[in-house]
């Protein structure tokens, strides 16, 4: 009796996995392919890194926790590329970015845990890499969010 039920639920959610589609008005159509999906509740679309790639190291050692360098300098359409190279788990997150620039910095970002928050680096060698194309020039404040008490900070001043 119990492999009965089971058996029936399984076929009650094959069933209705493969329902509800439509088939083609005329049998020699076929479905036009979905478009592209556009970004959620008016968000900007990610724009790629046209220029140089800038590596930056995390670090956590006896020296203390820190951006290696922590103060970088990047022309509009180059990208910042945190590598993690000791005392993780480390992620990168801005803050204090003015309104008209936010939007653009977050859809740069992929895989984002939340506002401005690039995603957590668990791994020695991890990296992640965010574009700055369409960001426009000022310096922007970044920190190391599980090591901001350790004043693990540093900034993008964009060119």
């Amino acid at each position: 009796m119990r492999f009965s039920g089971m058996a029936l639920v399984a076929a009650v959610a094959m069933i209705s996995a493969c329902g509800g589609e439509k088939p083609a008005a005329d049998a020699g159509q076929t479905a036009a392919a979905p478009a592209a999906a556009a970004p959620a509740g008016g968000a900007m679309a990610a724009m790629p890194a046209t220029g140089k790639t800038v590596e930056v190291k995390m670090v956590g050692d006896e020296k203390g926790y820190r951006f290696e360098p922590a103060d970088i300098t990047l022309k509009a359409g180059d990208a910042l590329k945190i590598v993690v190279m000791s005392g993780m788990p480390h992620n990168i997150a801005f803050t204090n970015v003015p309104a008209d620039v936010k939007a653009q910095l977050q859809a740069n970002m992929p895989d984002a845990m939340g506002d401005l928050m690039g995603k957590m680096l668990m791994g020695a060698n991890e990296s992640y890499t965010i574009s700055f194309a369409g960001i426009k020039p000022g310096k922007y404040e970044f920190n190391c969010t599980p090591h901001l008490a350790n004043n693990m900070k540093g900034t993008v001043t964009v060119q």
